[in-house]
């Protein structure tokens, strides 16, 4: 019956649109998936309150929120004015702790202010920064994935990530990442769930784990 369904919501990385989830397959008798799209932030807003903004796109009470990259950030702000069934954290952090050396550098020295965003029209610099250097031969296969390129947006997010706040880990998040991301390298990280030759795109390109094993996480069953 309808209203058993789970309803599953995906917060996609920065500057993504929601097709990296395209080849994300869940049950459909068990699961309904929802893909959020990111807002354009108002002037010095903070991630609090855009992520109060996100949460009026959650139609549904007791779901599941997945965030990816820096959709992972927002998720886990998000939960903090939800009751969650579940809260998934893909190729993210879930601490300023966690953030590479580069990113606290960056936070020191203000240096996210400095960054060519207005460039972004540069496909291959974007994807480049979102989704590193291993993305530079499949550059033309990524076009379709990055679709916002505001600048307001860019910078604002920039600096979200590198001065992000969080000081100690959600409990209740589940963390899952790839043991080859560049972005957000796993020596950096706390507990999570590894995902073997995971690199930060796996969302992309190894959906088959996904797909075997997020309904036997949500559902609190073991992984294959």
């Amino acid at each position: 019956m309808i209203q058993d369904l789970i309803h599953v919501y995906f917060v996609p990385g920065m500057a993504a649109n929601p097709l990296i989830f395209e080849n994300i397959k869940l049950p459909e008798n068990q699961f309904k998936m929802h893909w959020l799209e990111w807002l354009i932030p108002v002037e010095n807003e903070s991630i609090s309150d855009y992520s109060k903004r996100m949460v009026e796109k959650i139609e549904h009470d007791n779901v599941v929120l997945i965030g990816v990259s820096f959709g992972g950030i927002v998720a886990q702000e998000m939960s903090k004015h939800l009751t969650l069934r579940k809260l998934f954290v893909v190729s993210s952090v879930k601490t300023k702790h966690e953030l590479p050396k580069r990113m606290k550098l960056a936070r020191l020295t203000k240096a996210y202010k400095f960054l060519p965003t207005s460039l972004i029209e540069n496909i291959d610099s974007l994807a480049k920064y979102t989704f590193g250097k291993s993305i530079k031969k499949r550059v033309s296969l990524y076009r379709k994935y990055l679709s916002i390129r505001d600048k307001t947006y860019l910078d604002w997010a920039i600096k979200q990530i590198v001065c992000w706040e969080q000081d100690k880990p959600i409990p209740e998040a589940i963390h899952i990442h790839g043991e080859k991301d560049a972005v957000f390298p796993h020596k950096y990280l706390g507990d999570c769930i590894t995902v073997k030759g995971g690199r930060h795109i796996m969302i992309i390109n190894k959906y088959k784990w996904f797909n075997e094993n997020l309904p036997r996480l949500i559902l609190d069953e073991k992984l294959a």
